[in-house]
């Protein structure tokens, strides 16, 4: 009984969020946030700033990408573990056919990753900026219908535990694979 009502609030809240497919002028700003934590676009721009700098940044572009991978393939067998269906709607076929389950929301656990890590290793800044990013990133996911709020809420909770675990790995990392970092 308990878990039924927390699954109808957590539908209900995910309705309350959702956009309307047509005639909704905040769509696209919901699309462009949605797409804005996708795990290629996120990790070329780590890779080109990576490329491009021999500084601190080099280093933080280097523990953000290699954390990004690692937690791309626990949310996987987190996924996979669940087979949580994505909530029914047309927009995001890519995602839908490319991965059909829904929870945790890979993209809320990577952008709370990134805002957390930003938060421990990068200048003030870089941090305010993420830790606004990626709220609306998960807000966007549910309002675009790919993903259910509680999607989202584990994602941004397993992410930011995952941030200070790779975080606290990070030194062991940059010995291991120094031509990284």
């Amino acid at each position: 009984m308990l878990w039924k009502n927390i699954i109808s609030l957590d539908e209900k809240i995910t309705s309350a969020l959702r956009l309307k497919e047509s005639g909704n002028k905040i769509r696209p700003v919901g699309i462009f946030f949605a797409h804005s934590g996708d795990s290629w676009f996120i990790l070329a721009v780590l890779f080109v700033v990576w490329l491009v700098r021999r500084d601190a940044w080099h280093h933080t572009m280097a523990v953000m990408a290699a954390s990004t991978i690692a937690l791309a393939v626990l949310v996987l067998i987190i996924k996979f573990s669940f087979k949580r269906r994505r909530p029914e709607g047309e927009w995001g076929a890519i995602y839908r056919k490319s991965d059909p389950h829904s929870f945790p929301s890979g993209h809320a656990a990577r952008t709370a990753m990134l805002a957390t890590l930003a938060a421990l290793i990068g200048p003030l800044w870089f941090a305010i900026a993420l830790i606004i990013w990626a709220p609306l990133v998960s807000l966007a996911r549910v309002a675009m219908g790919v993903h259910y709020f509680s999607d989202v809420l584990a994602g941004i909770l397993l992410g930011i535990l995952a941030a200070f675990g790779f975080f606290a790995l990070a030194p062991a990392v940059s010995a291991w694979l120094p031509f990284l970092f």
